[in-house]
């Protein structure tokens, strides 16, 4: 039963990740969630389950479209899912110093185990979001001026297909600058799509009941310190030139949009002992999602949380919190 259900989550995944050659509008979505079916048997199934449909799933995609096509969905989907699966059920006894992994088929029960932190799954996904932003990037040059290139000219196209003068001097800047923040934009996508996946796919197995491991409390989500400092280096890395300068925005990107996760789990808790907690709520995630700039905000909450512990400093104010958080 489980190899039925590990094949066809591949197929399901694999279909939905061979959409985008339609170019329909509909195709960018079934793209964006083509981790979900894998994420979904990796977290009720086990992980081998993810393994099995991802390998069946690229298979088929190298057979029908070739090897470039296998290497991209293993990169991008298969092996996001089955990583992030297994470290969602991975656990230890919460008694004992060394590791011991379950992947949520341990017959111990769950309060007697230690799960594997939100935060490093967080840290899980940033380093998957680089990946993928990477590879893409490598498919179209092994060097800073010619992936600059290609962009460009992906950018011309698509503005002159819209009537856009492409020769137009203002028109040339726009598309550097385009360019120039594009690899840092893919990161951010595949942050959130990947995160998306993985919350969504627990939701499911929840519901289900087939979930092994109790539901998180993402409220209490952390980096560890030393991430500030990779971050660090990584911003000031960005200022330098070339594929180094690249290398290190596509970094910075993925780390900045992890400070931002637990930026809104900072404010979560913050705002717990207000009675507009709902309204802050909204304003925070609407503002964000709607004018992008309040992001700036949040992440500084997620940078406060890790250099001075601002939800410690909030606990003792706040209030129990209710079923509906």
């Amino acid at each position: 039963m489980n190899i039925l259900i590990a094949v066809a989550a591949g197929c399901a995944a694999g279909l939905m990740f061979a959409s985008i050659v339609s170019g329909a509008l509909i195709s960018l979505l079934l793209f964006y969630l083509a981790p979900l079916p894998l994420m979904v048997a990796a977290l009720g199934w086990g992980p081998t389950s993810a393994l099995i449909g991802a390998v069946t799933a690229g298979a088929g995609l190298g057979l029908a479209f070739g090897f470039a096509y296998f290497a991209a969905f293993i990169v991008t989907v298969g092996l996001p899912a089955f990583w992030l699966g297994h470290l969602t059920l991975l656990a230890q006894p919460a008694t004992a110093a060394g590791a011991s992994s379950t992947n949520g088929l341990s017959p111990a029960p769950a309060e007697a185990l230690e799960w594997y932190p939100p935060g490093r799954l967080v840290l899980w996904i940033a380093v998957f979001a680089c990946l993928i932003t990477l590879s893409a990037l490598l498919t179209l040059g092994s060097d800073y001026e010619t992936i600059m290139a290609a962009l460009r000219r992906g950018l011309t196209r698509i503005i002159g297909a819209r009537g856009g003068a492409a020769s137009d001097t203002d028109t040339d800047a726009v598309l550097d600058a385009i360019a120039q923040i594009a690899p840092a934009a893919a990161t951010l996508v595949a942050m959130f799509t990947l995160t998306l996946n993985l919350w969504l796919s627990g939701k499911i197995v929840l519901t289900s009941g087939r979930l092994h491991r109790p539901w998180p409390d993402l409220r209490s989500i952390e980096l560890p310190q030393v991430v500030m400092i990779v971050l660090a280096a990584t911003l000031a890395l960005s200022f330098t030139s070339g594929l180094l300068a690249m290398l290190s925005q596509i970094a910075s990107a993925a780390l900045l949009t992890a400070y931002m996760l637990v930026g809104f789990a900072v404010l979560h808790v913050i705002t717990q002992s207000s009675s507009a907690r709902l309204l802050w709520l909204i304003a925070a995630y609407g503002g964000v999602v709607i004018l992008g700039w309040p992001a700036l905000i949040i992440v500084m909450l997620g940078l406060l949380e890790g250099a001075i512990g601002l939800r410690r400093r909030f606990a003792g104010r706040a209030k129990p919190p209710s079923l509906s958080s």
